[in-house]
């Protein structure tokens, strides 16, 4: 099994509402290093899974849609409990989507894709 993985960052606030977020109920708000990481059980007949160029710009494209802003005020996000793991899972749905309209050869290869949220050195979600 081969992977290549890439790396951004976003800073968002939200709030999530529900005891169970304790303080987190309130606006707060959050900065994650986003990995994506991606995984094939062979290479093309270029030695590599997919080229890091074109899977650090997707990344960076998709994470405009987050960065710098409060997911509270969003459209497509209203109602919504914007949880790590919830936006680790529209990341990971952004890049398929976008790998399959402009890049279906190579999003054909790929055997997993894993989207990894790190909100601290001790926290993070996939």
């Amino acid at each position: 099994m081969y992977s290549i993985t890439v790396r951004n960052n976003i800073l968002i606030a939200h709030s999530l509402p529900g005891e169970v977020f304790g303080p987190a109920q309130n606006m707060h708000g959050a900065t994650y290093i986003v990995d994506a990481e991606f995984f094939a059980e062979k290479v093309n007949k270029y030695n590599i899974i997919m080229d890091l160029g074109v899977v650090t710009d997707i990344l960076s494209e998709v994470l405009k849609s987050y960065s710098y802003k409060n997911l509270d005020e969003v459209d497509e996000f209203k109602g919504i409990i914007t949880s790590t793991e919830f936006l680790a899972r529209d990341i990971y749905e952004r890049i398929c989507d976008r790998l399959k309209k402009d890049f279906n050869e190579d999003y054909q290869s790929l055997h997993k894709l894993k989207i990894t949220l790190t909100e601290s050195n001790v926290a993070w979600a996939s």
